[in-house]
């Protein structure tokens, strides 16, 4: 999916420029003065990627003599945009995480430059960790469509989005958690005639767009998500879903529920502003859950879209090893830990979503209560992935055509221009 937030203290690391954490283990690979194992990934200290990874750095050092691993952190748009020149150079980590989707991943192992792990993933039984629906980001076709017959990554968690709610102000104005649309935009007009705007937005990144492919989910099917993502049949911007989310969603700026100054605000600011108490809810990611944990001063909570048969989610983003990786076998190592029980159990219960834990071990409430959220859609095929993942480039033209339909442009140009983007990206 796109996005990633970053934490205040990893943007003090990004602003300084890498962190570099040492550690030295036992190893049979080792060799006399050591070796060195490079990992790259996004995720903010407090996630619950980022409170697992570094058990699983903690048990690596365990287990490999004189390897030391230099864990640089990235930000998701950094990766995002530099990942095709970097894994294509000589100084080319041994593991990062990336992005999934045809776009990003899909992208790369047509290129050739991700290593295909098919190999390693049966000889360490990593497939039979992962459910079918978790491993569709994983796997590509000679074209680079996902669902494919290889392995490019592995995900060693999931997610997918949510409404976080500030219950003090649920509390305040007397308003009650929804769980039918009908009852979702009666709260939405409730917080309006209080003179609160209801919705967090980052109009400048991922949230404004992930709003209006939800709308659209809220009017489609699987084979209609088949179509878009996976290119099972003709896309059409014009459609009853596509036509009604931007409809609706342009119509929700003017109506208040979201702010029309959010065009220009980033996904980071949309976060704090909620953690602050500025706004009663905000649509977006689990990836924001252990954040959201340490930051809010007030009572808050979780639930699924109102009325949602699907939703944005899927596999998390994934572990994969460029072609230049200098130890890939120890890259192998590292990712086997991350999939074990015991970082996964911490995982799910520092907020993240785990793909192969204990479920009994998830003893947090609300973390276990996000686990159940995820399970239930990924059992009746409800996780629709991320509205940026068909086409190279799609997710700077989501961006765009969202800041237009929120400044007012027409949904049939917004739509328009989203299906010109679209189509030119359609494998050849």
């Amino acid at each position: 999916m796109i996005k990633r937030v970053t934490g205040a203290a990893l943007l003090a690391v990004l602003a300084a420029g890498s962190l570099t954490l040492v550690a030295c283990g036992r190893s049979d690979n080792a060799e006399p003065g050591g070796k060195e194992l490079r990992v790259w990934h996004y995720e903010a200290p407090e996630s619950g990627m980022g409170v697992a990874w570094n058990e699983a750095i903690k048990e690596f050092e365990a287990t490999h003599p004189g390897v030391k691993v230099k864990l640089e952190l990235k930000g998701f748009e950094q990766i995002q945009k530099t990942a095709p020149m970097i894994v294509n150079s000589n100084n080319a980590p041994d593991v990062m995480e990336y992005n999934k989707g045809n776009a990003t991943a899909g992208l790369l192992s047509k290129q050739g430059l991700l290593e295909e792990i098919t190999p390693e993933v049966k000889k360490r039984g990593w497939d039979k960790l992962l459910s079918p629906s978790v491993q569709v980001v994983a796997k590509y076709d000679d074209k680079g469509i996902m669902g494919g017959d290889k392995w490019y990554g592995v995900p060693t968690y999931a997610e997918y989005l949510q409404v976080y709610y500030n219950k003090d102000l649920f509390k305040k104005h007397d308003v009650q958690v929804p769980t039918t649309f009908d009852e979702f935009t009666k709260v939405l007009d409730a917080f309006v005639a209080k003179g609160i705007t209801p919705l967090a937005n980052g109009g400048a990144e991922y949230m404004a767009q992930q709003y209006v492919y939800q709308l659209a989910l809220d009017k489609a099917d699987q084979p209609w998500v088949n179509a878009f993502q996976r290119y099972t049949g003709k896309t059409d911007f014009t459609d009853p879903a596509w036509t009604y989310a931007a409809t609706t969603f342009a119509d929700w700026v003017t109506k208040g529920y979201i702010a029309k100054s959010s065009v220009s605000t980033k996904g980071e600011d949309a976060g704090v502003a909620f953690m602050s108490g500025k706004f009663p809810m905000m649509f977006s990611g689990n990836w924001w859950f252990g954040r959201v944990a340490k930051e809010a001063k007030f009572d808050w909570d979780t639930f699924v879209w109102p009325g949602a048969r699907m939703t944005l989610g899927s596999g998390g983003n994934l572990w994969v090893v460029p072609k230049g990786s200098k130890n890939k076998q120890l890259a192998y190592d590292f990712i086997d830990i991350t999939l074990q029980k015991k970082i996964q159990n911490i995982l799910g219960n520092a907020g993240g979503v785990p793909v192969a834990a204990d479920s009994s071990a998830i003893t947090e409430p609300r973390a276990r209560k996000l686990v159940e959220g995820f399970n239930t859609l990924a059992q009746s095929n409800g996780l629709a992935y991320y509205p940026d993942w068909p086409a190279p480039g799609f997710y700077d033209q989501w961006v765009s055509q969202t800041q237009k339909l929120m400044n007012g442009d027409p949904p049939q140009s917004v739509l328009s221009g989203l299906q010109k983007t679209y189509d030119s990206g359609l494998p050849k």
